[in-house]
């Protein structure tokens, strides 16, 4: 069966999560606009800057910190490219952490579909004041775990 648009991008979120390099989570991120994906992104360090499979994690309160998310990865990708992401869908297997939603907002993301629930309500209502719709997965109709 041929898949809806949105389990086909958070299905391609997945599998770019399975190139993280931090063992604490797999993160992936997918960022579209009209069916077309602008950019990719996984959670890993920065470059020049060892992996944590290669060094071990640096722990700060419970956080790695060697690691950039993979929104921000996503973006950062953009960046380096010329890519716009406004107007665009984010499509991210875990719920994005604070500072990943504000640069989300800030990039003018205007949807975030996320799979894995990662409760910040200061991040929620950042979200919902900009006009950023956040999504859960699940709630999708046709969307198959």
């Amino acid at each position: 069966m041929r898949p809806g648009w949105d389990e086909y991008f958070m299905e391609i979120a997945r599998s770019v999560g399975t190139r993280a390099t931090c063992p604490r989570a797999a993160v992936g991120c997918v960022i579209v606009r009209d069916h077309r994906i602008l950019t990719t992104g996984y959670n890993g360090s920065p470059r020049h800057v060892a992996h944590c499979t290669e060094v071990g994690c640096l722990v700060v309160n419970d956080h790695c910190v060697r690691t950039t998310h993979a929104e921000a990865n996503a973006i950062v990708q953009g960046a380096l490219h010329g890519v716009s992401l406004a107007g665009s869908t984010a499509y991210c297997t875990h719920q994005p952490c604070l500072g990943c939603s504000k640069l989300l907002i800030s990039v003018g993301v205007l949807k975030i579909v996320y799979e894995t629930p990662y409760p910040d309500a200061i991040a929620m209502n950042l979200l919902a004041e900009a006009g950023v719709a956040s999504v859960h997965f699940a709630t999708l109709e046709g969307a198959r775990t």
